[in-house]
């Protein structure tokens, strides 16, 4: 059995879960679902980043301990697996023993190749990103471009260093060698160019003095290491590196998935380090863009913050995972408001699939009581799909070899939106199908030629569940369940009969 793992980047538990980080969820989790289709033994990675400035701040703020505070927000990321119905294997939190044991090994693996030292420095420091600035990042005002609420600070200390500028050359040519290992291609060429220009060794400690949460440097207890070089080793560290080495080598290396302010964080940080340690490269980056709402960033200070659980309350959870597969660009930016996502609700979900499977579960229970089975060839080609002009296929062929290669090749490029787009196809196809052969009034004059188109409905129905698998899986399994459907994996459907079901969408009231 072939393995895949895959593993969101972890968000930083300073604040609730936010939509942002629930569409990078529901991206991995439809990828890692999708190769368990395929038949692979899958490792899905999420966690949480408990360390740093931010975190340890706001908990003095506060007057608690750091570990009570983020104990109580991790709660809140441990929601969202029943929430989004995400399939994770690994929920991994940078303060456990062992992650911070292996933070350690990697640390020993670095210093060993000769990339970590000391030296005094000056930097200005963004504490919201937990990152050095450059010039170039900040505004007119000396402020970071992504928190410009808060104020750049600076640092003047004597820290451990990595030997970032050392790995240039050797990034360069990851990216030469391997054209697909970072999606999409233009942050491919962001970060290619970003690199070109010239790399800084990154600081990878703070004093204990001033900012004790974090994990010690092996050897110097008056150091921690910096949030960013602790959090990114959480990769390995879930799979039992060091000590796992079976495991570790069965899954490593991995897919990856963040958002594009994360592009240098995963592209080049972590893969010099990688490189450092002695370890492979990952296998592939995907970065995905930013939710604005209403055409402007997310804020608590423009009351446009989209709380993800909520949403999940008021319409259901794969209404959620609809919009972030289809309607959310899978490597762009997307924008959300309450309105833009009712209108898609209402109208793709309630009038489209849910109607769909509505009027043909109803019309089988109606006029064929007792299921309907296979009919023969001869008789499927005669109600068969027309496709344009003169053409006529099979609606079996059309689904099985037309429309599921044509999602496979879209989800083999992690292109989620095209794939799903492909299956909301297949239901409009289905839509004519009724209007062209209107079965509620054929079987009133022919009801073996409707049982015949009926029984093409059903499979399209079928269909559409057994390719929404990996996007809606429980509306995929209530549309299989419907039908009497047991098989989920191969096209394999031969006989339907269809129960009396609740509406799979219901409608909202205003």
């Amino acid at each position: 059995m072939a393995k895949f793992y895959i593993t969101t980047t972890l968000p930083y538990v300073n604040a609730p879960p936010h939509i942002g980080f629930a569409l990078e969820l529901v991206q991995a989790d439809i990828i890692a679902r999708y190769h368990r289709f395929l038949g692979d033994e899958v490792a899905f990675n999420t966690g949480t980043d408990e360390h740093g400035m931010k975190i340890y701040r706001n908990a003095l703020r506060e007057n608690k301990d750091p570990k009570d505070y983020v104990d109580e927000y991790v709660k809140r990321f441990e929601s969202l697996k029943t929430a989004l119905n995400a399939s994770y294997t690994n929920f991994i939190r940078t303060t456990d023993p062992h992650h911070k044991k292996a933070a350690q090994e990697f640390w020993n693996r670095c210093s060993a190749s000769g990339d970590i030292y000391k030296k005094l420095y000056s930097v200005r420091y963004c504490v919201g990103c937990e990152l050095e600035k450059t010039t170039s990042e900040l505004d007119e005002n000396g402020r970071c471009l992504t928190h410009p609420n808060l104020e750049i600070e600076t640092i003047d200390e004597e820290n451990y260093f990595f030997r970032w500028s050392k790995y240039q050359e050797k990034l360069i040519e990851l990216y030469s060698t391997r054209p697909d290992f970072i999606l999409p291609k233009f942050r491919m060429n962001e970060i290619r160019n970003f690199v070109s220009s010239g790399l800084q060794d990154f600081s990878v400690t703070r004093k204990r003095e001033k900012m004790p949460w974090g994990v010690p440097v092996p050897g110097d207890e008056e150091h921690v290491m910096y949030v960013w070089f602790d959090a990114l080793i959480n990769y390995i560290s879930t799979l039992g590196w060091p000590e796992n080495e079976k495991k570790f080598k069965d899954f490593w290396p991995g897919m990856q998935i963040a958002g594009k302010d994360n592009l240098r964080q995963q592209t080049a940080m972590w893969q010099a380090m990688l490189m450092s340690a002695g370890l492979p490269n990952s296998k592939q980056i995907l970065i995905h863009g930013f939710i604005e709402s209403g055409g402007r960033k997310m804020s608590k200070s423009l009351g446009n913050v989209v709380d993800p659980i909520e949403v999940v309350g008021r319409y259901g959870t794969d209404a959620l995972r609809y919009w972030f597969a289809r309607e959310m660009p899978t490597f762009g930016d997307g924008d959300f408001t309450e309105d833009k996502f009712a209108f898609a609700y209402e109208g793709n979900l309630v009038n489209g699939l849910g109607n769909y499977i509505q009027r043909v579960s109803t019309m089988v229970r109606n006029y064929f009581p007792e299921g309907i089975a296979r009919p023969s060839d001869e008789d499927l080609l005669k109600v068969a799909l027309k496709r344009g002009g003169s053409e006529y296929v099979a609606l079996e062929y059309f689904v099985k070899e037309i429309i599921a290669k044509e999602y496979k090749e879209d989800m083999e490029k992690f292109e989620l939106t095209k794939a799903i787009d492909k299956v909301f196809n297949l239901l409009k196809e289905l839509d004519v199908y009724v209007q062209v052969h209107e079965p509620f009034k054929l079987v009133k004059k022919d009801k073996e030629k409707a049982r015949v188109i009926l029984w093409n409905l059903c499979y399209g129905a079928v269909g559409l569940a057994w390719l929404l698998a990996p996007f809606l899986p429980e509306t995929s399994d209530k549309i299989f369940d419907i039908f009497g459907i047991s098989e989920k994996i191969k096209p394999k459907w031969d006989s339907f009969k269809a129960k009396e079901h609740k509406a799979l969408f219901p409608r909202i009231e205003k």
